[in-house]
């Protein structure tokens, strides 16, 4: 969901799993459209599949919603959108120490570039999103992966599997009991890593993310929960409270770059959050909107570029056998 992302609002009720479906992936990549919270930070961009995107009704969760606003345009994403987050993988990897002996699974995996960058460092991979199209290119892109669609409240593997566990943009304050999940499948002493949104409303790029404002508004005005783990002494909180230890607050490198104000546009109308304002303004407004937002970026010879403060978090599950917490 990589992963838009992280992406829809989330009037999200109290099923963990109708939740998750709207989080994930919607809290995935381009998750968060600018909505100040009190912080003075911006939350995602028409946001988690909240109402609708979450698919929340009687019956439960309805995932095929979710998989319709993230998995529409999945090649679109997959080729256009997601590898400008590669920054945003290497360095987490780099920060996790990911190497040949480990098994990662990555929550909210999207199309799976990140499992595919883990599979290259050596690890023994396995990945789990809402949208059955994006798990589809996970698992073309890395075919040993194991890759399942399901819901990161109640992850399909058993306990201590794990020596490491990743998400990317998957996880939001609005999804904390994810973690306690994470923690389960962790074997003692594994590691953790999660990125999340940061300060948006003072980072240079926070102009690639205005498009996603024309979704209605009830979709952009409940999404500061959902960057509330960027606050300063919030993700450490939430991860002590799950169990781990060694929690450390990291900056991560993140920055967009498209060839032209129309790559840019089509590769941002492949997210979730695009797919909501879609909805309420229709695809030329939207489109017209992105092309009108890059246009005024646009430097000659170099290519557009919108830098996004990430915020990133490690941590590690306590190894009784060792002696250490």
């Amino acid at each position: 969901m990589a992963e838009i992302g992280h992406r829809t609002l989330y009037a999200v009720a109290a099923q963990p799993t109708a939740r998750w479906r709207c989080v994930s992936r919607l809290a995935h990549t381009f998750s968060h459209m600018l909505a100040a919270d009190t912080d003075g930070k911006i939350g995602p961009p028409g946001g988690e599949r909240a109402s609708e995107m979450s698919g929340e009704c009687a019956s439960g969760p309805d995932w095929t919603v979710v998989d319709e606003g993230w998995g529409r345009k999945a090649v679109d994403f997959a080729t256009l959108s997601e590898p400008a987050n590669c920054r945003e993988y290497v360095a987490l990897h780099h920060m996790l120490g990911i190497d040949t002996g480990d098994r990662l699974l990555d929550v909210a995996c999207g199309a799976g570039l990140a499992i595919e960058l883990a599979c290259a460092r050596g690890a023994d991979c396995a990945g789990i999103d809402a949208s059955a199209r994006l798990a589809a290119v996970a698992r073309d892109r890395s075919p040993r992966a194991d890759i399942r669609v399901g819901d990161m409240h109640a992850l399909p593997w058993d306990d201590g599997g794990f020596t490491v566990v990743t998400s990317f943009r998957g996880i939001w304050g609005t999804t904390p009991a994810a973690m306690k999940e994470v923690c389960r499948v962790l074997r003692p002493g594994g590691r953790v890593g999660l990125t999340v949104w940061g300060h948006l409303k003072v980072s240079p790029g926070a102009w690639a993310l205005a498009p996603f404002r024309l979704a209605a508004e009830p979709k952009v005005a409940n999404q500061a929960a959902m960057v509330a783990l960027g606050r300063s002494g919030r993700g450490e909180e939430l991860l002590a409270r799950c169990g781990f230890v060694d929690v450390q607050r990291r900056t991560i490198p993140f920055a967009w770059e498209f060839a032209d104000p129309g790559s840019f546009a089509r590769a941002l109308a492949s997210t979730g959050p695009a797919y909501e304002a879609i909805q309420q303004v229709g695809e030329p407004a939207f489109t017209a909107t992105a092309m009108q937002a890059a246009t005024a970026q646009v430097r000659n010879g170099l290519p557009l570029r919108a830098e996004i403060d990430v915020v990133g978090y490690l941590g590690r599950k306590p190894d009784p056998a060792t002696g250490r917490p």
